[in-house]
């Protein structure tokens, strides 16, 4: 009732998109495209251009303006899916690129979706949201408006504006988490988080400690077997069995530091000139009002429904929270989802109701052993999920090839980790796809 009360009684909502990196200018693309039901977005960003984390810097620390560097991306940084399941489904990538693209081609390409859908001049670049506050509607019954107050960075002018709904879009690769580990005050070799990983030339001839395997964890550990003496990667994840470099090794169980390296469960002690945190990024809303009760605690953010509304105040929406997934795809069926509750084409259960389906995939995700950090953790669980959406806001689903490359490409990833970047492939139906053989050695 309050969301159709809203949208009768203006002729156009005025949506706010915090960050213009991927998802942010998918939401801003997706309101352009109904001007009868949106106004023209406005989207804030902090830098001075589109893209988000795939703006790469040198730079580590901050910035120019006394605030944190974003930029988690490294010089040599190629993706780790094929381009042909990275698009969003309204636009493709340039065919003539290989399957693993370099950062800067992520990049170009999020301009030319910016440019081809008119998207700049809606952006306030250099421009900090500071608060972001909700305002009780005039019937006194629901939190139907927001104030976005926010600082220009280059006149230093500090400006509040008011919106019907807001979408928050600013990322999570950005504020490092660092995990507590005995007697690392004793440690005299160098700290660092792959948030400050930029090339490997200045690891060659060390001995490098990791902890962590995801995909940075990965993909750095390979870039520093060309150059470093030795790499370790400390992880609890299933043991890499595809062939690796001579001078890699993987330890399970870190259990403390020495002095002069770190020492495992089984009281093995493995030297580190460099010990490198790839243990993942905190979920960070810094300009949220305390009266937007949030909650972020242990890497689960609540109260959402569907990983995206805020139950509490149904015209606030989180973008692209959920991890190991098919990003940009994902990022579509969510901002489609979010307008199709905004306009009415799909109407949200009460509050009560969406809280109880949330609190039942949570104790699902217990129950088939998926630990509480990880509930926006997808995977294979992000196909079934980006169906529904489409389902509850009638539009077209994902077309099957996508999960099908996605699902091959983890498979060949798994089998042959130093390699698998080789392959390219070609999509020749919603349903088929077919391999280009990589070039020989």
């Amino acid at each position: 009732m309050f969301l159709k009360s809203l949208t009768m009684s203006r002729h156009t909502l005025k949506v706010a998109v915090i960050g213009a990196g991927a998802s942010g200018l998918c939401a801003a693309r997706h309101l352009l495209s109904r001007p009868h039901v949106f106004a023209p977005p406005v989207v804030y960003e902090l830098s001075d251009c589109a893209g988000g984390t795939w703006v790469y810097t040198d730079k580590v620390g901050m910035d120019d303006y006394g605030l944190p560097i974003h930029c988690s991306m490294y010089r040599d940084l190629r993706t780790n899916l094929p381009k042909e399941v990275m698009a969003f489904p309204d636009f493709p990538f340039d065919s003539q690129l290989p399957s693993f693209i370099h950062h800067s081609d992520v990049r170009s390409y999020l301009e030319q979706y910016a440019d081809h859908f008119e998207i700049q001049p809606h952006v306030k670049f250099r421009t900090h949201v500071e608060l972001l506050n909700p305002v009780s509607g005039t019937t006194g019954d629901a939190w139907n408006s927001w104030e976005v107050t926010s600082l220009n960075l280059n006149n230093h002018c500090r400006n509040t504006e008011r919106f019907d709904s807001v979408i928050v879009c600013n990322g999570h690769y950005s504020e490092p988490f660092i995990p507590h580990i005995p007697e690392i005050e004793y440690f005299k070799g160098q700290k660092m988080h792959s948030h400050e990983y930029r090339f490997a030339e200045p690891f060659t001839g060390k001995n490098v400690v990791l902890l962590g395997a995801g995909p940075s964890g990965t993909d750095i550990a390979l870039e520093l077997c060309s150059v470093a003496k030795q790499v370790v990667l400390m992880h609890n994840h299933s043991l890499i069995t595809s062939s690796m470099p001579q001078n890699f090794l993987q330890v399970k169980g870190l259990n403390r530091f020495s002095e002069t390296g770190v020492i495992c469960n089984d009281e093995r002690e493995y030297p580190a000139d460099v010990f490198m945190f790839c243990t993942g990024y905190k979920y960070s809303f810094p300009f949220l009002s305390k009266n937007v009760c949030l909650e972020v605690k242990d890497q689960r953010v609540a109260p959402l429904y569907k990983h995206i509304v805020h139950t509490t105040f149904p015209t606030l929406f989180f973008i692209g929270l959920c991890m190991t997934v098919c990003p940009f795809p994902l990022f579509h069926c969510q901002v489609l989802f979010a307008l199709a509750s905004l306009d009415g084409t799909h109407k949200l259960p009460p509050k009560a109701e969406m809280d109880a389906v949330t609190e039942d995939e949570y104790q699902s995700c217990l129950q088939n052993g998926i630990p509480h950090r990880h509930f926006h953790k997808l995977d294979s669980r992000q196909w079934g999920y980006n169906a529904e959406l489409a389902q509850l806001s009638k539009t077209d689903p994902l077309a099957p090839v996508t999960r099908d490359l996605y699902e091959a490409n983890k498979k060949f990833r798994k089998e042959d980790l130093c390699n698998y970047k080789r392959f390219n492939y070609k999509i020749v139906g919603d349903d088929t796809w077919i391999t280009v053989k990589p070039k020989p050695l």
